[in-house]
């Protein structure tokens, strides 16, 4: 097996080379622009999902309700904490993260359903989720080895929306809302 690690005397000088670039080396593979880009999407998609998340807090009623909006309570605060972890990997590519409010639906992969019903809440988030597992799956696949980092925050984050998705599944077949593959 050969040498894998470029000499110490090579890897001192490439650092001190461009440091105004700060963590993105030589080293870095992507197409530093276009991540942010597609950053700056999820982001505006956490966004959306805490904002509606938080509405379904709220408008949650009904016999069924206390859990459910338990449940969307914590998604939302979970969901903020996925926008933060983006909004800070975009800074460090040395990109600027945009919240503006004027075009963060427009830029959001999800959309803001606000739905009428505790069910119609479940299901609407439930798609939201879906979006985004999808979403970040392709993103992950197409960051590759170019960007471990924003790949690896996105599989964190993608295993949280699984979780999400699997979690409202659950209230809605408890509703009897939808059947499982059993009946």
């Amino acid at each position: 097996m050969g040498e894998f690690l470029t000499d110490v005397a090579t890897l001192r000088r490439q650092a001190r080379e461009h440091m105004d670039s700060g963590p993105i080396t030589s080293a870095y593979g992507a197409d530093r622009p276009r991540v942010i880009s597609v950053l700056n999407e999820a982001l505006a998609t956490e966004l959306v999902c805490v904002l509606r998340y938080k509405r379904h807090y709220y408008m949650a009623e009904g016999i069924n309700s206390a859990p459910v909006a338990a449940e969307f309570l914590q998604h939302a605060t979970e969901e903020q904490g996925h926008a933060d972890l983006i909004a800070a990997r975009i800074v460090q590519l040395q990109g600027e993260p945009d919240f503006n409010p004027a075009t963060l639906v427009d830029r959001s992969h999800a959309e803001y359903k606000e739905g009428t019903t505790l069910e119609d809440m479940l299901r609407e988030d439930l798609v939201a989720e879906r979006v985004a597992i999808s979403s970040y799956s392709e993103v992950i696949e197409w960051l590759g080895t170019n960007d471990v980092t924003t790949r690896r925050m996105l599989e964190d984050i993608l295993a949280v929306e699984e979780e999400h998705a699997d979690d409202l599944l659950s209230f809605l077949r408890e509703m009897g809302a939808i059947l499982t593959d059993a009946g």
